[in-house]
């Protein structure tokens, strides 16, 4: 159904393809796994099985790359849209109508399908992705999740022959995911559908793909093969896998059930010991939120009241309105120095509009808000800025600039920093980026890396993140987690809204689960995703009933 025949893509100016020698065959009726760090070309391969690459992107495309039978080199993307469907990283730049119902409706208009099938199957995607309750909905006022979910169910419509997903559940909470993929497994078991996805929470894909594509490295031939024989060589590989590495599992197992059944020996190693607690550098000041300081009981005398430092955010009885939505109500929060904090639950809980709120984008229709010392949404932003950073789900949003360097040198000016500063920031976080390359070119992991290296150029001390590992592989993602940690010890406050339960494990010192605008869940990290089967990170559901969070911390303690 999809056939690349010694495809190479080079872009106009590029010195070199940004794949080449990609040849392997995809039968109909399979799932197909495209896997491989940030950078390497993923998602130019999709991209040609669509007909985007060439015809949109520009470039040399050379070889063959067959969809159902049609050349996509001489079928541009409008001939192709009635067997192959596709959904970008980025869900905003796919929609075309304003509301949910009208999107869903608009492809199988252009393909014009009788208005009875048309109805029909609106309603059974509304159905199968959980949509119905917001068919009505201007599209702009959903969460990030919500947007990825229409978009997917927009080219599903159409009933295409072949689906082209890039990173189709990372903008999902682990529930909302579980569906997706569900309706994909239907579609590839029930209808002969060819699937073609790109993620990196291989987490969530890994056990359902019938066959994995690997690109290694930049230029580097791809490696086709069975999901666990593609795991054994890959450079990234999901906790599940790592931990079946460390026990010396073979095969190594890809679903957590595979684990468990073969993880007793390994339980039985752990058990006299016991996991670090928390995943982190603690709180470096106060007694942290909700723990009384320590009385001296035994003083003859009273020293002198000293005002307690204010927390880089304070949020009391916050409620806030969105158009029609309450989108929270009697939230409170204290972040405290040094502490990180992950917000949790599932699309469209109010993780956004909290930190929107805390950087002053919304203004609270009850409560107050305080971020580093300063009511936000009554704050000029050039004073806001050094107080608390927002690196928001779409880093689009914060870059203006033509190239790498340019973006480096206005976030050194408009922080007052050293030049050099943003760069050397980005080349921590991502190595090998040239300064002249235009923020446009990079994949949305690395324009997620270059937007939180400008937002870290000021050193806020509240740093705000929504969805930071979207578009990150694992390497990527372990960067950004000792550069976070770093932070953390050094008394930088970090809020982080994430449905990446791994990430969470890693970094978070607090987890706070928000489910209609309301916080149900506050404390440890160690404690809320233990109890929770949705936020229990993997390495968890393999060894439980021990509590082991990571890898890192299984692997710590067989060494010691």
């Amino acid at each position: 159904m999809i056939r690349f025949e010694d495809v190479s893509v080079t872009y106009d100016g590029a010195a070199e393809p940004a794949v080449r020698g990609v040849d392997f065959w995809i039968p109909e009726g399979e799932l197909a796994l495209l896997v491989g760090p940030s950078g390497v070309g993923k998602s130019t391969v999709l991209g040609a099985v669509s007909g985007l690459v060439p015809h949109f992107t520009g470039g040399t495309l050379r070889g063959r790359v067959t969809v159902a039978g049609r050349d996509t080199r001489t079928h541009k993307p409008r001939e192709l849209a009635d067997v192959a469907g596709t959904v970008g990283q980025d869900p905003l730049s796919h929609f075309v109508t304003d509301t949910v119902e009208d999107e869903l409706a608009y492809g199988m208009e252009s393909l014009g399908l009788p208005p009875d099938v048309m109805r029909r199957r609106v309603e059974e995607t509304l159905d199968l992705l959980g949509l119905a309750e917001l068919r009505d909905r201007p599209i702009t006022a959903l969460s990030g999740g919500q947007q990825q979910r229409v978009a997917i169910g927009s080219v599903l419509t159409p009933h295409p022959k072949v689906l082209v997903l890039d990173e189709p559940t990372s903008a999902l909470d682990p529930a909302a995911a579980e569906e997706v993929l569900a309706v994909l497994q239907r579609l590839v078991h029930d209808l002969g559908t060819t699937v073609l996805l790109a993620e990196h929470r291989l987490e969530r894909v890994v056990q359902y793909a019938d066959s994995v594509v690997l690109l290694p490295g930049p230029g580097a031939r791809p490696v086709l093969g069975t999901p666990a024989e593609i795991m054994a060589v890959s450079p990234v590989y999901p906790p599940v896998v790592d931990l079946g590495r460390l026990a010396g599992l073979s095969p190594l197992p890809l679903t957590v059930r595979d684990a468990r059944r073969r993880a007793g020996a390994l339980r039985d190693r752990l058990a006299g010991s016991a996991p670090v607690n928390g995943p982190g550098p603690r709180p470096v000041s106060g007694p942290g939120p909700g723990i009384p300081a320590p009385r001296r009981l035994l003083r003859r005398r009273t020293a002198p009241a000293v005002a307690a430092p204010e927390p880089p955010a304070a949020v009391t009885a916050l409620a806030v309105r969105r158009g029609r939505v309450q989108a929270l109500r009697h939230v409170d929060l204290t972040v405290t120095a040094g502490e990180t904090v992950a917000l949790m639950g599932r699309n469209g809980a109010g993780k956004s509009t909290l930190l929107a709120a805390l950087v002053g984008l919304v203004e609270p229709a009850h409560g107050s808000v305080r971020a580093g010392g300063a009511v936000p949404h009554r704050t000029a932003p050039r004073d806001l800025v050094r107080r608390v950073g927002l690196v928001p789900q779409e880093p689009r949003d914060l870059l203006y600039a033509d190239t790498v360097a340019a973006e480096c040198a206005a976030a050194d000016q408009d922080a007052d920093a050293a030049p050099g500063t943003c760069r050397a920031l980005v080349s921590e976080l991502l190595p090998g980026v040239a300064d002249d390359t235009h923020p446009r070119d990079l994949s949305e992991g690395q324009r997620l890396a270059l937007a939180l290296a400008v937002v870290l150029t000021a050193r806020p001390p509240l740093l705000l993140l929504d969805e930071p590992t979207r578009g990150l592989d694992y390497a990527a993602k372990a960067r950004l987690v000792a550069l976070l940690r770093e932070l953390a010890a050094e008394g930088h406050a970090i809020v982080l809204a994430t449905h990446d339960v791994e990430l969470a494990a890693e970094l978070a010192h607090r987890v706070v689960i928000l489910a209609e605008g309301e916080v149900v869940a506050d404390g440890p990290a160690a404690e809320v995703v233990v109890g929770s089967p949705s936020f229990a990170p993997q390495v968890t559901k393999v060894l439980a009933p021990q509590r082991w969070l990571t890898v890192a911390q299984v692997k710590e303690a067989l060494s010691s």
